[in-house]
C-alpha cells in the first residue's frame, strides 16, 4: 500500500476503503442490521427465482421479467455488500484495482439495467399496466416470450455498453500518492469518487458519467411516467365498482417503489446542494442502503403481491415440508 502522500512519482496498485471516518467505533454494531438487510433481498429474490423456475404456470412473459429483476438484484447485492461486511467484521479494507473497477462496473451498469427493466415492466404488466389496459385485445400478440427475450437482451447490452466506459476510463487514469477511498464501496459517484484520487485530469470521466447517467436513468423515468399517465387515464374510465381503486392502489405502490429507486439521484443532489450541511457519513450510509432496500422491496411489491406468485410460494413451502 502506498503511503498517503501527494508524491506524483508513487504509483499505487490497490485502494484502501474507509467507510465511516468519524464513526469507526460503531461499525461492528452497524454490521448486524446490515447483515439482516443483506439476507432479506438475497433470500426473497432467490425464493422468487426458484418459485418461477419450479411452477409451470409462471412460465409467462411478466414472470420472466421478474426473474431478470431478481437476478440483477442478487448480483448487485452480492457484489457490493459482502465487501462492506468484511470491512466491518475483519477490518479488511484493501481492495485491488481489478476488484475495485469490476465493482464499479457492476454498480454503474446494473442500476440502469434495473431502471430499464422497470420501464419494460411498466409497459407489459398483464393485469394492470399500459398495454394490458390501453390495448387489451392486442396484449397477447404484443407481449410474448419472444418480446421478453429481445427486451432482456436490449436491457443488458444497451446498459452494459453505455456504462462500460465509466470504469474503463477511470482505470486508465494514473493513480499516485493517496490511495484512500472515503467510502464503503468503490464507486465513481459522489461522495468521494475514485477518479479524484488520480493524478490525471478526469474531466472527460465526469462529463461522460454525468451525461450517461442522466440520459439512461432520466429517459427510463420519463417513459415510466408517461406509461403511468396513460394508465391513469385508462383506469379512470372504468365503470366497474372498485376496479379503478384497485388499479390505482397497485399502480401507486409500484410508482412509489420506482421513486425510491431513484434515491441515488437524491443523494447526488444533496451532495451538490448541501455539501457542507449533510454529514459525509450519512451520505455514505444512504449510498450503501440504496443497494439493499430496493432489492428487498422489489420481490415483495412486484412478486408476493401477485396471486400466482403467492400460490407458487405456498406450493414450494409444501414441497419443503
Amino acid at each position: 500500500m502506498a503511503s498517503p502522500s501527494n508524491d506524483s512519482t508513487t504509483t499505487v496498485s490497490e485502494f484502501l476503503l474507509i467507510c465511516f471516518t468519524n464513526f469507526q467505533s460503531w461499525q461492528h454494531w452497524l454490521s448486524l442490521p446490515l447483515s439482516l438487510l443483506f439476507l432479506l433481498p438475497m433470500g426473497a429474490n432467490t425464493t422468487l427465482l426458484i418459485t418461477i423456475q419450479l411452477e409451470a404456470l409462471l412460465y409467462q412473459p411478466l414472470y420472466y421479467l421478474l426473474s431478470l429483476l431478481s437476478l440483477l438484484d442478487i448480483v448487485l447485492c452480492f457484489t457490493v455488500i459482502p465487501k462492506v461486511l468484511t470491512i466491518f467484521w475483519f477490518d479488511l479494507r484493501l481492495i485491488s484495482f481489478p476488484a475495485c473497477f469490476f465493482q464499479m462496473f457492476i454498480m454503474n451498469s446494473f442500476l440502469p439495467m434495473e431502471s430499464c427493466t422497470f420501464m419494460v415492466m411498466a409497459i407489459c404488466h398483464p393485469h394492470l399496466w399500459y398495454v394490458a389496459i390501453c390495448h387489451p385485445l392486442r396484449y397477447p400478440s404484443i407481449i410474448t416470450n419472444q418480446f421478453v427475450a429481445k427486451a432482456s437482451v436490449f436491457i443488458v447490452v444497451k446498459n452494459a455498453l453505455l456504462t462500460a466506459p465509466i470504469p474503463s476510463l477511470t482505470s486508465l487514469l494514473h493513480y499516485c500518492g493517496i490511495n484512500v477511498i472515503e467510502n464503503c464501496i468503490c464507486a465513481n459517484l459522489c461522495p468521494r469518487p475514485v477518479s479524484r484520487l488520480s493524478c490525471d485530469n478526469f474531466t472527460l470521466n465526469r462529463i461522460y458519467q454525468f451525461v450517461a447517467g442522466w440520459t439512461l436513468l432520466g429517459l427510463d423515468f420519463i417513459l415510466i411516467f408517461l406509461s403511468y399517465t396513460f394508465i391513469l387515464r385508462a383506469v379512470l374510465r372504468f365503470k366497474a365498482e372498485g376496479v379503478a381503486v384497485k388499479a390505482l392502489s397497485t399502480c401507486g405502490s409500484h410508482f412509489i417503489l420506482i421513486l425510491f429507486f431513484r434515491t441515488i439521484l437524491l443523494v447526488l443532489v444533496l451532495i451538490n446542494v448541501a455539501r457542507r450541511k449533510v454529514p459525509m457519513d450519512i451520505l455514505i450510509l444512504l449510498n450503501v442502503l440504496h443497494h439493499l432496500i430496493p432489492p428487498a422491496l422489489n420481490p415483495i411489491v412486484y412478486g408476493v403481491r401477485t396471486k400466482e406468485i403467492k400460490q407458487g410460494i405456498q406450493k414450494l413451502l409444501q414441497r419443503g415440508r
